[in-house]
């Protein structure tokens, strides 16, 4: 069985979030909208990674990284629009097609629920997933999500307007055990 870590993004895993990003790509973009190709660039990713670690040091995200056993980054997971007054964020979560259905996403969103509710004493947190993208909305309610209002025109994904769901999770109402 593979071992992962899971663990706040530095600035130098830009280069392998580059590669991740870029190998994953047409994978990414059959299931959420595409980024726009600057973004795979050095110069791209850098300041990718530089906003996402200039929003952790202002309290607004928490971004994290998958590493397997051999320090290959195999995922991402974030915490994102975290508001402290509201104790509220959104989750959002990446995991390389070599790495789908291994249970990672699961793992990745377990952690985010564990940072929201340890770290970030949040007591709630949103998702939303694109209707048909039947993995991530298993992973959502595997880890006690419940589906909301339905989100008309929520991307864009091989070209089409698709539409999707808000999934919003209670932390301490749900009695969430992480450790599931």
């Amino acid at each position: 069985m593979s071992t992962h870590t899971i663990r706040t993004l530095r600035p130098d895993d830009a280069a392998p979030l580059l590669a991740f990003e870029q190998a994953n790509r047409a994978w990414f973009e059959r299931h959420i909208d595409r980024r726009p190709d600057e973004f795979y660039s050095v110069d791209g990713i850098q300041a990718h990674v530089a906003q996402f670690l200039d929003e952790h040091a202002q309290g607004r995200m928490h971004p994290c990284i998958i590493v397997d056993e051999h320090g290959q980054l195999i995922g991402r997971a974030n915490l994102k629009d975290i508001d402290g007054q509201a104790q509220t964020a959104e989750v959002g979560y990446r995991i390389g097609q070599q790495q789908a259905g291994k249970g990672l996403a699961t793992a990745a969103l377990r952690h985010l629920i564990d940072l929201a509710q340890n770290e970030w004493q949040l007591a709630s947190l949103c998702a939303y997933a694109i209707d048909g993208n039947a993995a991530s909305i298993r992973v959502l309610e595997r880890c006690g999500f419940i589906q909301g209002m339905a989100v008309p025109d929520i991307a864009i994904v091989e070209g089409k307007v698709v539409d999707g769901h808000a999934y919003a999770l209670e932390l301490r109402s749900a009695g969430v055990d992480s450790a599931r």
